[in-house]
């Protein structure tokens, strides 16, 4: 749900992504949520059969959540057959339940529309494409994605050969990505040209679409960096508990006044409440230590209480402009009000324990380090973990020789969850640590859509039954 460490608005690394960063202004993201789970991200579902197909015109693709007697009976009734080809698509729009501004190129730099506005979400249609119709491909640097899909090439591989890979076997079995995974670990690690051919020879895109009509909604997490220590001292005297060994269900405020004093909890202390707050809405971060040194941590667990999206309360309140408001924002109000600051980040009852993380990280849901600006957390009851991901959404701030509302358009990979991620077409992009990536996170939430890029085995095997099917 993430290590994220969210502009302050965002967080994937939270709660293991906790996503509660998208929350926070509406939950986060799972790199810190995805650090609490320990093995690769577990997909299951059943695999959908090969059939013959000769039809010429593919028909899109809908990922419903139907029993499976239904799906028998659907393709039961199903006669007719198809064929997958190359069609033409467009990026559809994103939004995301964090405060940042920002739309896609098509439909201008402005807000995503409010929550009330929109319908639910609905299920995930993939529509075949082509890799010309994806708006900026061949732009990219794709040498970037490749340690991140490397990555998840090597989770994948961990995993029995036959066990279906997303919802009803989206993604196929780990048997299908051998060859994919193979050919990418003998890529020249600098070439995109060579990296390009490599994507459009082994893959077939699909736009993904809300069956709803819902657009699609991106955020951002980060993670958060804190000036601590390993022992209680004047400066340092807000604690980072561990996870107790016996589930509690204190409340936050509860555990503020002492609940858990006494017990040998502490894991490290820091300085600021807030910053001990926002830490917890990412889910995991990095601790400079009065020696000079970095201890990594991440999510371990939590007391079992309800996530409250204070930002979301805090702009109803009137105290952050609905306007420009942001992770930082908030945070801002929060600390130029010591006071009330308490109250109010106490409007959020859920509370998050700590583990030390060591070597590389954060760790997303596949168990493997996230790769900054090319990991994506997103909504495993749609997808699965290691997918490729072509994302068109803009830029939600100036960066480099970029402008705030520019495309955002580059390959992603599927690598972490959140619990503030749902929906088919809904996405929380991982951008490293310190100041600068805590301001694209705590700005981003912006409207766009992502492209799902299937090994061209598993494309082939793809079946749409004809009552999932928009006419």
């Amino acid at each position: 749900m993430p290590a994220r460490t969210k502009a302050p608005a965002t967080t994937h690394l939270r709660d293991s992504h906790q996503q509660e960063s998208g929350e926070l202004f509406p939950p986060m993201t799972q790199s810190a949520q995805s650090q609490k789970q320990t093995g690769a991200q577990k997909q299951t579902g059943p695999q959908k059969p090969a059939r013959q197909k000769s039809a010429k015109q593919p028909s899109p693709i809908r990922k419903t959540k139907r029993s499976t007697a239904d799906r028998r009976s659907a393709r039961r009734k199903h006669t007719g057959s198809w064929r997958h080809r190359l069609g033409q698509l467009r990026a559809g729009a994103v939004i995301c339940l964090l405060l940042s501004l920002a739309g896609c190129e098509t439909m201008g730099p402005s807000a995503p529309p409010s929550e009330a506005a929109l319908p639910p979400p609905g299920n995930l249609i993939l529509q075949p494409a082509s890799f010309d119709a994806m708006p900026g491909w061949g732009t990219d640097r794709l040498s970037e994605v490749m340690p991140a899909l490397l990555r998840s090439c090597s989770a994948i591989a961990k995993l029995p050969p036959d066990r279906p890979l997303g919802p009803d076997g989206l993604a196929g079995t780990p048997a299908d990505w051998r060859t994919p995974c193979l050919i990418a670990r003998n890529l020249p690690a600098t070439d995109d040209k060579a990296i390009a051919n490599y994507f459009q020879n082994i893959f077939q895109p699909y736009l993904a679409v809300d069956s709803n009509g819902r657009p699609g909604l991106f955020t951002s997490y980060f993670e958060p960096e804190l000036l601590g220590s390993r022992k209680k001292t004047a400066v340092f005297n807000v604690p980072l508990y561990r996870a107790p060994t016996t589930p509690v269900t204190y409340s936050r405020a509860e555990i503020d006044a002492g609940a858990l004093e006494g017990r040998n909890l502490e894991l490290l202390w820091v300085a600021d409440p807030v910053d001990a707050f926002f830490l917890q809405v990412q889910g995991s971060g990095r601790i400079r230590l009065t020696d000079g040194t970095i201890q990594r941590v991440g999510y371990a667990g939590n007391n079992g209480q309800k996530f409250g999206p204070i930002g979301r309360m805090m702009i109803d309140a009137g105290l952050v402009d609905r306007k420009n408001a942001s992770m930082q924002a908030m945070r801002d109000w929060l600390k130029a009000h010591p006071q009330e600051a308490v109250g109010w980040m106490q409007k959020n009852p859920r509370y998050i324990f700590f583990r030390e993380i060591k070597g590389d990280g954060p760790i997303g849901a596949q168990s493997q380090p996230l790769t900054p600006g090319r990991s994506l957390a997103v909504d495993t009851s749609f997808l699965a973990l290691g997918l490729p991901l072509w994302l068109d959404t803009t830029w939600p701030v100036d960066h480099g020789g970029q402008r705030k509302g520019d495309p955002f358009r580059r390959l992603m990979v599927s690598q972490d969850i959140g619990s503030a991620i749902k929906g088919p077409v809904r996405g929380d992009i991982f951008w490293g640590s310190g100041e600068e990536a805590l301001r694209f996170a705590g700005n981003m939430k912006n409207t766009g859509s992502y492209y799902v890029l299937l090994p061209m085995d598993v494309a082939a095997r793809r079946q749409p039954v004809l009552s999932e099917v928009t006419p």
